[in-house]
């Protein structure tokens, strides 16, 4: 019997809505919020207002693309977190209304595990490359860097995770400290193409384990710029690309150096990568690069499912259906992972 559900992911500062019926994608609908440019990161109090605005016609149109009512749908399966607790309750909030009003069960989702299950999303017309279980995913995202052993849709373990900023964030940070704006991420690997990535040499972590650490780098990148443009004022400008490219060398360096330690310590060779860095290309090239070194397969989701998004929410949602993993009413949002352990 085919299952249809309605995904709602409303973490951070993406509205979006997906359909899917199995694992197949019928819709995926996202309305993102410009009003943060401005102030270089995401002001939580005008991101929950924009989901309030956004939250309906989202949902409605991707009801629509999917042709699909909501009498026909199986479940809703939302972002329980973590995530930004004003942001999370508008979708929350939304997915109790709709249910209620027609008799749908609710499904909560973790919305890291929706961005690790992204990888079993599938198209209409073709059927989208799985890793096999148990396979190792490198979670990157402006908030977290872990790295998941995953032997079954519900069954994951964090094995490394940061110790203090997420790899998402430095990329950001050091962004906005050479006047690149907000979002920094895309725009460090737009410029790092252009550049030279063995320019400049900045600091690497010595961490335990599995484990990250980018604080260091985030500091050594700061004291580079600060000595060159105290002899130099318009070194920023002139060493744009090729600072942008060392930085993206030495962070896809510092990811790629701890998943191939865990690789092997796990044996494992199924490596998936998900999150929102997973777009950058460096980081798509040195795993591509790795897998080809060392005899992995390798899994990178295409540029849609990368960013947050309800299809990964809602396929998600799927696999708890399909487990029996109910939401009551009273349910609410939580905004750190710990809350969701």
């Amino acid at each position: 019997m085919d299952i249809t559900i309605l995904g709602i992911e409303s973490s951070c500062d993406d509205t979006s809505a997906a359909v899917i019926r199995n694992t197949t994608l019928l819709s995926n609908v996202i309305a993102s919020q410009a009003v943060h440019m401005k102030y270089g990161g995401v002001i939580p109090e005008l991101a929950s207002r924009a989901h309030q605005q956004n939250i309906v016609p989202v949902v409605d149109t991707a009801l629509k693309e999917a042709g699909v009512a909501p009498d026909e749908l199986d479940a809703i399966a939302f972002t329980r977190g973590p995530g930004l607790l004003g942001s999370l309750l508008v979708g929350v909030s939304f997915a109790k209304g709709l249910a209620l009003a027609h008799d749908i069960p609710m499904v909560e989702v973790n919305h890291l595990q929706g961005h690790i299950l992204s990888h079993f999303l599938d198209l209409p017309d073709r059927t989208l490359p799985h890793p096999d279980f148990p396979f190792l995913c490198l979670l990157v995202s402006g908030g977290h860097t872990q790295i998941v052993r995953v032997d079954s849709p519900l069954e994951m373990e964090i094995v490394g995770t940061t110790i203090d900023d997420a790899a998402g964030e430095a990329f950001d940070k050091c962004a906005k400290v050479m006047g690149l704006g907000y979002p920094g991420g895309p725009v460090i690997d737009r410029l790092a193409r252009e550049g030279d990535p063995e320019a400049f040499r900045f600091a690497h972590p010595h961490v335990d384990g599995f484990d990250f650490s980018f604080s260091g780098l985030k500091t050594s990148f700061l004291y580079t710029l600060r000595d060159a443009v105290a002899d130099d004022p318009n070194f920023i400008d002139r060493h744009k690309a090729d600072l942008c490219a060392s930085l993206q060398h030495t962070i896809v360096e510092i990811l790629l150096k701890q998943l191939v330690r865990a690789a092997k310590e796990y044996d494992i060779r199924d490596i998936a990568v998900a999150g929102g860095v997973s777009a950058n290309s460096g980081l798509r090239n040195g795993v591509a690069e790795e897998g080809r070194r060392r005899g992995w397969r390798t899994f990178v989701p295409e540029f849609r499912f990368t960013t947050d998004n309800a299809a990964m929410i809602a396929v998600a949602g799927y696999y708890h259906y399909l487990h029996g993993d109910f939401s009551s009413l009273d349910v609410s949002p939580v905004a750190r992972i710990e809350e969701l352990m």
